[in-house]
């Protein structure tokens, strides 16, 4: 008797504080096809329920209230439809995923309002920067600027159309997901025509982005934290100012980034290690290495160690400072030099310039850059540049048959990354450039070959 109560009350508690909305869909083109619903979670997404569609294009998919935020619905054919899973029913009906001017939404009043505005909210900016293109003509150009009324007229019609945009916003329920959703997702999205079009805004989209809370759960499962982060530097990036001015802007949101989520460990983690790659892609080195010291010397929370090893290599390696010397070693190929001649270090090569690259025959991008580097060598070694390979290979005729055909010096410890050389200078991931001058003082990390040449030819071959 004991028992039977105690497995009633522990199923009524269990579906009374679990309750599963649906995803009811009509897609005649999916019939027999699986579809998946799957969330975000930061940068990552993850799958929230699974369904076969009947013969019918019928089928339904179950979500529960931890998967509060954005969804996307995908066929096999990987094109998503975004869905809001706010904790109401929704029913679909259409095509496919792929054709979503097909779909219509007969259930769920957030996800209604959020493909009007998604509709709506692109013609206003089209026509918004339409207007302002006029405008400008009206105001600058002296055969027009003398007509007032249409003047008056224009800048009428863009204050309607801001209105109109601010007054859908406003009348959402201020508790809803989609009154949160829609005013972020129309600040990344008007990025570009800001750039382009309507510079006067661009103060105030940095400001908004400034003004982030990054720590917010909405925005971890929102979809768009990797395009918050993408669209606000960029933005300052791309926001007319002198190169110092821009590092200037870019350190200044590095630091109410970094001072925002300074409180959450994981967050701070996974956003850190994502603004670093960033800037490092964009060859913004100077802001990527003020987010390095800033992390390193500022923040109280607990570094994950793989980033740390990031982070740390700029503080070591930056450019001006000397680079670790080091022996060459183990197994030693040097094309071009007798037996007697090969320099026992790294500081006893007799170049103006040396180049080195970390890499490894298991290094998907390795084969390929390393051979471009040897495409180029003999036009960078007339102009007083050697190449040395430290490969991070642990076996020795893999690395033979590897290196053996470049035209430079290339060395191996097969410890990989073990290697006192590889750890000496805090790499963390293949393929690694540095550029040194004859005293080994770093001078570049160049992000690519191409890079790398682009410095020969304006530094070197220019300047001859």
């Amino acid at each position: 008797m004991k028992l039977t109560v105690f497995l009633i009350v522990i199923a009524f508690l269990s579906g009374f504080g679990v309750k599963a909305q649906t995803i009811t869909g009509t897609f005649n083109l999916l019939a027999g096809q699986e579809v998946r619903l799957e969330g975000f979670n930061g940068f990552d997404t993850y799958l929230i329920s699974s369904a076969d569609v009947s013969e019918e294009g019928k089928f339904v998919l179950n979500y529960s209230e931890a998967a509060y935020g954005m969804g996307q619905l995908i066929s096999p054919d990987n094109r998503p439809f975004i869905v809001i899973l706010s904790g109401e029913d929704i029913e679909l009906k259409g095509e496919s995923f792929a054709h979503p001017e097909t779909i219509v939404i007969l259930k769920g009043n957030e996800n209604r309002l959020f493909e009007q505005y998604a509709t709506g909210h692109p013609r206003r900016e089209q026509a918004l920067s339409a207007w302002q293109y006029l405008e400008r003509i009206y105001r600058m150009d002296s055969l027009f600027a003398v007509h007032q009324a249409p003047k008056n007229a224009i800048i009428q019609e863009m204050q309607r159309i801001r209105e109109e945009d601010k007054a859908f916003l406003e009348s959402l329920d201020p508790q809803s997901y989609v009154s949160w959703f829609l005013p972020v997702r129309k600040l990344v999205s008007s990025v570009a025509t800001i750039a382009q079009y309507r510079t006067g805004e661009i103060p105030g989209a940095i400001a908004a982005f400034r003004s982030m809370d990054h720590t917010d759960p909405r925005l971890y499962k929102s979809g768009l934290l990797g395009d918050v982060l993408e669209s606000h530097f960029w933005l300052i990036e791309n926001s007319g100012r002198s190169l110092d001015s821009v590092f200037i802007e870019m350190n200044i949101s590095i630091d109410h980034l970094v001072d925002n989520i300074a409180t959450d460990e994981i967050i701070f983690n996974e956003i850190t290690d994502y603004l670093f790659r960033l800037l490092e892609r964009r060859s913004l080195f100077t802001s990527s290495e003020y987010l390095a010291l800033k992390v390193l010397n500022e923040v109280s929370c607990t570094i994950d160690n793989d980033l740390a090893a990031q982070l740390e290599s700029y503080r070591a390696m930056k450019p001006g400072n000397t680079a670790p010397d080091f022996a060459f070693r183990e197994d030693v190929l040097a094309p071009g030099y007798a037996p007697s001649e090969i320099p026992g270090n790294l500081s006893d090569l007799n170049s103006e310039y040396t180049l080195v690259v970390f890499g490894a025959s298991w290094c998907p991008g390795c084969p390929g850059d390393l051979s471009k580097i040897a495409g180029l060598y003999e036009k960078w070694n007339a102009h007083g540049v050697e190449v040395v390979f430290v490969s991070l290979d642990e076996d020795r005729q893999t690395f033979k048959s590897f290196a053996g055909r470049f035209p430079f010096i290339s060395i191996c410890d097969y410890r990989k990354w073990d290697s006192p050389v590889a750890k000496a200078w805090h790499i963390f991931a293949t393929p690694t450039l540095y550029l040194l001058d004859s005293s080994r003082e770093i001078l570049l990390r160049p992000n690519s070959v191409r890079h790398m040449d682009a410095w020969v030819d304006w530094y070197l071959v220019q300047g001859n």
